[in-house]
């Protein structure tokens, strides 16, 4: 045979190698895609049947973003009984963007004391503010615009996206990770998955029923594929799961726990001759910013630590009272030890100046209520309140007091 028709030949070979290829290639695709959408109806199904009635939840898109975006917001970090009262308060309140806009952020942030996390309600006025002045107070429907605006990250923007305008943008929380990572069996620690879990559970979606895939996916792992003893025979992915054919589902996913941090601190209960309480607005950034709170400071470390901050009023008594506060943070244990004092206004009028100046101000415990306190402040009120004073070797009650007044040592 000549070289020119064995070179011949083999291009046909190969052509028709190539060809093959394509062929399988195809088959593959297509099978994967059958296998897909399979999934994606047996979730629905499961989702007609036994899918939650919630306050913010219609079947199909909602026709108020507004209301997907109050919810969500609410949601994160937050357990869904936890929020129903709250999200049913905050829309008697404000129950338009345009309302929520015009708001002073005093009364917003009074509405979520008790939520917790309370950038998300600074975040939520910002966002509300930017949408009336810029938007005619509507929200856009595409991801990539979702996300320009104040305080909304890919989580939001997608839940907007998906559950308001059933765009096929999928959800990716702790249920839809749980969810994801046990179907395909991915035994990687979630920091290192998580692109390979968002494009799985983008590619599960359903083309036609965005919303109610996004609501069924999460209400899956938030009722059936739970972190401990989920109910598999219950889940319309039992006969697809990988994790449960391998018996891993105690094991995946694997979450890397953050290392707390412990941190000791004191709090100053200042009280005038009117019975009135020192308050002041948290002007520091960050942790709980802008809410009203009581004067404290914390350090790192144990009880030994606590000779490390000083009193801000030199010249009265300090009362340590034997109570104390503990709260956890996402990062932080902290525990507030409650020290009292009552102070004059004529021996400490340039203390009182002082106060005044950095935003403190007296008020009546009455009041309190008047003021956005956070979790952990409303926990000192109430144990500051309290009758149960430390009590002595002898059964009495007893205050020891640990910082006298300069006058008593002259």
């Amino acid at each position: 045979m000549k070289p020119s028709a064995r070179n011949y030949l083999k291009d046909i070979m190969t052509i028709l190698s190539d060809e093959n290829s394509v062929v399988k290639n195809d088959e593959k695709d297509n099978e994967e895609n059958e296998k897909r959408a399979a999934l994606s109806s047996a979730l629905l199904s499961w989702y007609d049947q036994f899918g939650r009635d919630l306050p913010w939840r219609v079947r199909g898109a909602h026709p108020s973003p507004y209301t997907v975006w109050i919810s969500e917001i609410m949601l994160q970090q937050t357990t869904v009984k936890t929020v129903i009262p709250y999200f049913y308060r905050f829309l008697e309140k404000f129950p338009d963007i345009e309302t929520l806009a015009n708001a002073d952020i005093e009364d917003v942030l009074l509405m979520w004391q008790g939520l917790g996390y309370y950038t998300r309600a600074r975040k939520l006025h910002e966002c509300a503010q930017y949408l009336v002045k810029n938007h005619g107070g509507k929200f856009p429907e595409t991801y990539s615009e979702l996300l320009k605006l104040p305080g909304i990250g890919p989580y939001t923007a997608a839940s907007i996206s998906s559950l308001a305008f059933d765009k096929r943008e999928a959800v990716v929380d702790g249920n839809v990770i749980r969810v994801i990572s046990r179907l395909y069996g991915i035994q990687e620690s979630t920091a290192i998955s998580l692109p390979d879990v968002t494009k799985k559970a983008q590619n599960l979606m359903s083309d036609t029923r965005a919303a109610d895939y996004t609501s069924a996916i999460m209400d899956l792992g938030a009722t059936v594929c739970t972190p401990k003893n989920p109910v598999c025979n219950s889940c319309p992915f039992e006969t697809d799961c990988a994790a449960l054919s391998l018996h891993l589902i105690e094991e995946i996913p694997k979450i890397e726990k953050l290392q707390k941090i412990n941190k000791i601190g004191k709090l100053f209960w200042i009280e005038n001759e009117s019975k009135e309480v020192l308050i002041r607005k948290r002007s520091e950034k960050g942790l709980l910013h802008g809410l009203t709170e009581f004067p404290w400071e914390a350090v790192e470390g144990d009880r030994s630590k606590l000779r490390e901050i000083p009193f801000p009023i030199e010249n009265t008594d300090w009362i340590e009272t034997g109570k104390s506060v503990r709260h956890v943070f996402t990062h932080i244990n902290l525990t507030l030890e409650i020290y009292q004092t009552k102070i004059n206004s004529m021996k400490n009028e340039s203390d009182l100046m002082n106060l005044k100046k950095s935003g403190g101000q007296f008020v009546s415990k009455k009041d309190f209520e008047n003021y956005p306190f956070s979790t952990l402040m409303k926990k000192v009120i109430r144990e500051a309140d309290s009758d149960d004073q430390k009590v002595s070797k002898n059964g009495k009650k007893s205050k020891k007091i640990v910082s006298k007044t300069l006058s008593q040592f002259e």
